[in-house]
């Protein structure tokens, strides 16, 4: 049997300071390593705000918008490429635009401990891929 789709997972204990900030140093050596300068938001299941990091030289509109990404991703149960990939699908895609909350941006995923949904990070400052690659590297280290 394959993976459990995200959305399909149950929320669990929220995100401790501890991991979030383990999530975000995972996040921003991956953009350290290919020289780009990012925002890193951790958010607990609710979309309320744990943790935060931006690195020099960071363009400031990124700080809202990892945050943003992370929230959308906490409270959809889903990375936010999935919103990403339906506006862009166009025709039945587009209603995403009407859901309060959600961000169709790459860059934020929810946080899965022992299979539950802690909480999410958002990533900003470069382009979305890569913005997304920052995300699942942290995701994925938390696992």
């Amino acid at each position: 049997m394959g993976a459990t789709p995200t959305n399909m997972n149950t929320y669990g204990p929220s995100i401790n300071l501890e991991n979030a900030k383990k999530a975000v140093a995972l996040a921003l050596a991956e953009a350290r390593r290919n020289t780009w300068s990012m925002a890193a938001a951790i958010v607990d299941g609710g979309g309320n705000l744990v943790y935060f990091e931006k690195m020099d030289n960071t363009q400031i509109g990124s700080v809202n918008v990892a945050i943003e990404k992370a929230r959308s991703a906490a409270l959809f149960k889903r990375p936010t490429k999935a919103f990403e990939d339906a506006l862009a699908s166009g025709g039945g895609g587009l209603r995403v635009l009407a859901v309060p909350g959600v961000f169709p941006l790459e860059g934020g995923i929810p946080l899965l401990i022992d299979g539950n949904i802690v909480g999410a990070i958002g990533i900003s400052g470069e382009t979305s891929q890569q913005d997304g690659q920052c995300a699942k590297l942290a995701a994925d280290g938390l696992k």
